[in-house]
């Protein structure tokens, strides 16, 4: 078992003193910052059936602070995407500039299109062309060379997802020293600074998609019952936060809820074994919560081969394979979503903001949503921008 990585510093900020535990099943969902989702009632419990600490708890998880607000990877303070905005002046004395922009994402898929489509429709709106979009595919050495490639194009704008901070830091230095524009999502770089390398940071709110995610095992437990972690065993800011949220927040929220199994890993394609074994170990173990969509899919896959259809699975991010299954009211039983569309307009507005000398906020969240099927069309739509897939709709019609 791998063992996590040392906390990042943003989540040292947020640590305090250990707070009291709640009644069980008595929290849910509802501290989520979207309006428009639903609230989850959880099952009220008089009384847990597991008894004892969480055996396989991380320990730093009864300190965590949960009502501390995300904060960016130098502690600063959000400020909400909907506060970023251009007025037409503005967006006509950016049109005049003729700019010029790049997206070299980290990955691709549903997510990474709602992000790119998002900044292709607010760069319309600024007469900036976007040239390459590319996908690195987790590779930082692949990410790297997209950038180095793409300053061919010569570009006035990069929007980018860094992989790895240290790693990609050497290419996108050579671009800040160009001159260049420099807007990141979720991610930043190693030895850069807001204002000065880069713009600024656009990312959801990690520490409260934590807290929704385990409000939703809550939900799909019924409030009690054995669950287990299957978490991200990387320097990575966006799921760290969110692994080290969600852990606290069933360690001091749901004290009827026990976390029994607790694997980390750094590669997707080993969840499936992770689970397996878990699941083997566990035999009352009856949730499990995994850092992201498709590394959740070979988690599904390993229940499934264990004949374990009693098993409820929560992660983040939108993905037809899994969201399928959501709606079959099968193994996943929900998921927390940002919102992509809405991170990749904040992007090409801060570029703007860039291009008008005018000074931007250097972190910027969007919000969330939990999403289950009773919601699962209108959190799809809400967050990527796009009704959901047919095969989707059709089986939640019926």
């Amino acid at each position: 078992m791998k063992t996590r990585k040392s906390t990042p510093l943003l989540l040292s900020l947020a640590l305090a003193a250990s707070f009291g535990l709640a009644a069980c099943g008595s929290s849910s969902t509802s501290e989520t910052a979207s309006s428009a989702q639903p609230q989850a009632s959880a099952a009220a419990t008089s009384a847990c059936t597991t008894d004892g600490a969480d055996p396989a708890a991380d320990p730093g998880a009864a300190s965590f602070d949960l009502t501390a607000a995300t904060i960016g990877p130098n502690g600063e303070s959000a400020t909400n995407a909907s506060e970023i905005t251009l007025s037409d002046e503005e967006l006509a004395a950016i049109k005049a500039k003729g700019l010029t922009a790049v997206l070299p994402w980290a990955g691709s898929g549903p997510w990474y299109e709602a992000m790119t489509q998002g900044a292709s429709d607010q760069f319309a709106s600024m007469g900036v062309e976007v040239g390459s979009v590319t996908s690195a595919e987790f590779d930082a050495a692949k990410q790297t060379n997209d950038i180095e490639s793409s300053m061919a194009q010569d570009p006035d704008i990069i929007l980018t997802l860094p992989v790895d901070p240290a790693v990609i830091s050497q290419a996108l230095k050579a671009a800040a020293d160009k001159g260049k524009t420099i807007v990141f999502a979720d991610n930043g770089v190693e030895g850069f600074t807001a204002g000065k390398e880069y713009v600024a940071i656009t990312t959801g709110d990690q520490f409260g998609m934590g807290k929704a995610a385990a409000g939703l095992m809550n939900d799909a437990m019924g409030g009690d019952g054995e669950i287990g972690i299957i978490y991200h065993d990387a320097d990575f800011y966006v799921t760290n936060n969110r692994d080290h949220a969600f852990e606290a927040a069933i360690v001091q929220q749901y004290p009827c809820l026990k976390i029994v199994a607790r694997q980390g890993y750094a590669e997707e394609s080993g969840t499936g074994d992770i689970a397996s074994a878990m699941l083997s170990q566990n035999p009352n173990l009856k949730g499990i919560y995994v850092a992201w969509d498709t590394a959740a899919e070979s988690v599904l896959e390993a229940a499934r081969a264990a004949g374990r259809n009693d098993v409820k699975v929560v992660t983040y991010d939108l993905g037809a394979n899994n969201d399928l299954e959501m709606a079959k009211g099968g193994l996943l039983y929900g998921t927390v979503v940002d919102k992509p569309y809405q991170i990749g307009q904040t992007l090409a507005k801060l570029a703007g903001y860039k291009a008008l000398g005018k000074e931007a906020p250097p972190f910027v969240t969007v919000d969330l949503i939990a999403v289950r099927k009773d919601n699962l069309a209108a959190g799809w739509k809400e967050s990527l921008q796009e009704d959901v897939p047919a095969e989707i709709a059709d089986q939640l019609a019926k």
